[in-house]
């Protein structure tokens, strides 16, 4: 089956694919289970030698997959070069932690000698999104293959030469043929993947009913899975917050690739004392973003990823005006070829509308008005989803306090969220199961193994 990919920027067709037949995926598969066993046999400091080295190759390649990234999926080029530079990053803290976060235990239990080891899995397969073409990918592949195990990537379709690249770079790094893989397939293939004794888990980031039915695939089979889903993060302007500052991070924490990103701030919480003029200062802020062609420097809002994903979007916000939303600036396509829309701020909101209730990929900004802080947290907590939110105070120990009663795997104060490497990252109700990144996800494809030895007789 043939497809192709497409530039939302221009609506140019950039290149054409063709899904790889079930036999060739499953003969890339063999050979990733074959090279697994000399792989795993190196020292954890062995295989580790490798991450700076892939690590060079990123950054040698900036430009290259930066523009790669930008012409797929619609994101600015210096959000594309920091995507890339953040791979580097990963690379060099997972080399400068290995022997830390995968340091054999020692127990004291009933015999002369108890012990904790972690041992890899063998083949693990990842199913990877489009907003983050490079990073999502290294930030699975890194530990994993760390770990020992080998790494099948499926990628999303339309970021086909970023997944190629990443392949890629592997090999430029020396990586061993076939640790890594990148496979072409459909959902079909990517089933009998998952049933087959090929493989030894599943990592997914992508919607929560993709997280549903890949986790349904991966519990029949009984297959460790990681699912990082959709979010909807609240962010949290309390009383005694400086307006300014946080007005300015709403904009950083709403417009991260476009507002494509489960961790965007996706519901801004204000208390009444605030709301007016953090909302003013909000819309005047959205209202003064660069938004046009991805490549140019000064661009500072790309394009939605697809005409599908930008319908949707003004199908949600069409549907919150009908129920009584107004729209303090944007609000609509933009005149102009590709896939753009206006920065948009949203008031006057109810819990009831789309913007609200549902996830919204882009960038569209519901400000949500409490009377105070309790009623911040009951609205904040009130969502299906739990990935991320932040918290913006000028008493920091308030923030604390407020941020241990958010439902989310991970809180901020007076910092928008971001992932970090030395940080577990993950979220807890429809966001998903299991965490990535720092020891935590350099552990979730390993074999928790105790070792309990007895004196003789």
């Amino acid at each position: 089956m043939k497809y192709q990919t497409v530039n939302p920027a221009t609506e140019e067709i950039l290149n054409s694919y063709e899904t790889m037949p079930l036999s060739e995926v499953l003969q890339i598969a063999e050979k990733s289970r074959a090279v697994q066993r000399p792989w795993r046999a190196l020292s954890l400091t062995e295989r580790a030698a490798y991450l700076p080295r892939l690590a060079q190759v990123l950054r040698e390649k900036q430009e290259d997959y930066a523009r790669l990234i930008t012409l797929e999926m619609g994101k600015t080029i210096n959000e594309s070069r920091a995507e890339v530079e953040k791979c580097a990053w990963l690379c060099e803290v997972y080399q400068e932690n290995a022997e830390t976060w995968l340091r054999e235990e020692l127990v004291t239990a009933d015999g002369k000698e108890h012990r904790v080891v972690f041992e890899p899995l063998g083949v693990v397969l990842s199913i990877m999104p489009w907003n983050y073409p490079f990073w999502q990918a290294l930030r699975f592949a890194v530990p994993t293959v760390l770990a020992g195990n080998t790494s099948l990537l499926k990628h999303a379709s339309n970021v086909t030469a970023s997944a190629l690249a990443i392949e890629e770079a592997f090999t430029l790094a020396g990586f061993p043929t076939d640790v890594f893989r990148t496979i072409l397939a459909d959902h079909a293939t990517v089933g009998e993947l998952i049933a087959s004794d090929l493989t030894a888990g599943v990592s997914l980031t992508g919607s929560t009913g993709a997280g549903k039915r890949i986790g349904e695939a991966a519990g029949r089979n009984l297959k460790r899975v990681v699912l990082e889903l959709g979010g909807s993060d609240p962010f949290i302007v309390l009383d005694d917050a400086d307006v300014e500052f946080a007005a300015s991070n709403a904009v950083r924490g709403r417009m991260v690739g476009t507002g494509q990103s489960c961790i965007a701030a996706k519901r801004f919480i204000v208390v009444r004392s605030l709301a007016e003029e953090f909302s003013r200062r909000f819309a005047e802020k959205m209202n003064q973003l660069v938004v046009g062609d991805p490549l140019a420097e000064q661009t500072q809002v790309g394009a939605i990823v697809n005409a599908e994903g930008l319908d949707e979007l003004l199908t949600q916000l069409e549907k919150s005006v009908q129920l009584g939303a107004r729209i303090l600036t944007g609000g609509k396509r933009m005149g102009r070829k590709g896939f753009f829309l206006e920065p948009t701020v949203v008031t006057d909101t109810t819990a009831d509308m789309a913007v609200v209730s549902e996830e919204v990929f882009g960038p569209i900004a519901p400000i949500i008005v409490v009377a105070d802080e309790e009623e911040a947290i009951r609205v904040a907590n009130a969502s299906p989803f739990g990935l991320g939110g932040s918290i913006w105070t000028r008493d920091t120990d308030r923030g604390v306090r407020v941020a241990r009663r958010i439902e989310a795997g991970t809180l901020f104060v007076n910092s928008i969220v971001k992932s970090d490497p030395r940080m577990p990252f993950g979220g807890i109700k429809q966001s998903g199961l299991g965490r990535e990144l720092s020891k935590y996800g350099l552990r979730e494809f390993v074999n928790v193994k105790g070792i309990n030895v007895y004196d003789h007789g």
